[in-house]
């Protein structure tokens, strides 16, 4: 049985398999018949909020032909205690997938393991795989395959977002850069697990120098509310903006995976010259969780 837990679980093959199919299902939207989750029920257990995430996979579902619920944690006995292997036997019994956005990776891999049913992280503080799948799938999209090329991160460089790109890297053979405060690094034994070709530095100027796509995520993360004050002080100098973008390679593609704060890790200019990119970004999020979907039941 497959699930998609991490892009560190993922082999190249896989990840190629998916790209391609998201290509096919952007493409024929519409004026497909292919519906494999026909007579499926998935659900959907969030105990993390979302708006591109949520809608995404529950439009995604419906357009293949299956049934969804979407449960947070006040709908479930979780929230009061109930063990995560307890409910992922009840609820193996009763629907035919689960998309889950929690906390805890291990919340997400006790899930699959005890479920017996196709499991998706759509995001855990350890990693944001559908996420990064759609990056890749759009920058191929716009600019050609991304083998070979410099991506450049800015900002909080240990949180679940650079940590799917370090896999990625490693699994797609392209150079990952990312710039962040050393206090917000990703660990050194985590660079070198990965084997990939990371570069990781203080210096954004430096990390955006020639790049060819510059990306960027909110320096306070769902959980580190508590921390936003100094959080906003060590990124002060992290930000996208025109400066940095004139840094980068002519034709460089800039991202953001949303909710965008103008003004702090991307100034409101920058964001508004790269809307379409930034836009269609968000959209791919539906085509490649449909193709996800697909790659996970056949």
């Amino acid at each position: 049985m497959k699930h998609l837990l991490s892009i560190e679980a993922m082999d190249a093959t896989s990840i190629e398999t998916i790209l391609e199919n998201a290509g096919v299902m952007k493409a024929q939207r519409g004026n497909s018949q292919h519906q494999p989750l026909a007579g499926q029920t998935w659900a959907m257990i969030f105990t993390k909020s979302s708006t591109r995430t949520r809608v995404s996979f529950e439009v995604g579902i419906r357009e293949l032909g299956g049934n969804v619920m979407f449960l947070n944690a006040n709908d479930l006995q979780l929230g009061r205690g109930e063990p995560i292997q307890d409910t992922a036997r009840v609820l193996g019994r009763m629907v035919h997938g689960a998309i889950i956005r929690t906390y805890a990776q291990s919340d997400v891999e006790d899930f699959a393991e005890w479920s017996g049913i196709p499991t998706i992280n759509a995001l855990t503080d350890a990693e944001h795989p559908c996420q990064i799948l759609t990056d890749i799938f759009t920058y191929q999209e716009l600019r050609g395959p991304i083998a070979g090329k410099v991506v450049t991160y800015i900002g909080d460089g240990a949180c679940n977002v650079p940590r799917s790109w370090i896999w990625a890297a490693e699994k797609l053979n392209f150079k990952l850069r990312i710039a962040a405060p050393q206090a917000h690094q990703p660990s050194p034994d985590l660079i070198a697990k990965s084997g990939g070709n990371i570069t990781v530095t203080e210096d954004c100027n430096e990390a955006a120098e020639g790049a060819d796509l510059l990306y960027t995520d909110v320096w306070v993360s769902m959980g580190k509310e508590t921390e936003a004050t100094r959080r906003e002080q060590d990124f002060a100098n992290y930000q996208i903006n025109e400066t940095l973008i004139n840094r980068a390679n002519p034709d460089a593609l800039v991202m953001h995976c949303l909710p965008a704060y103008r003004g702090k890790e991307i100034d409101a200019d920058a964001l508004e010259a790269h809307a379409e990119t930034i836009f269609t970004q968000a959209e791919n999020r539906l085509h490649t969780q449909k193709a996800i979907l697909n790659w996970l039941v056949n």
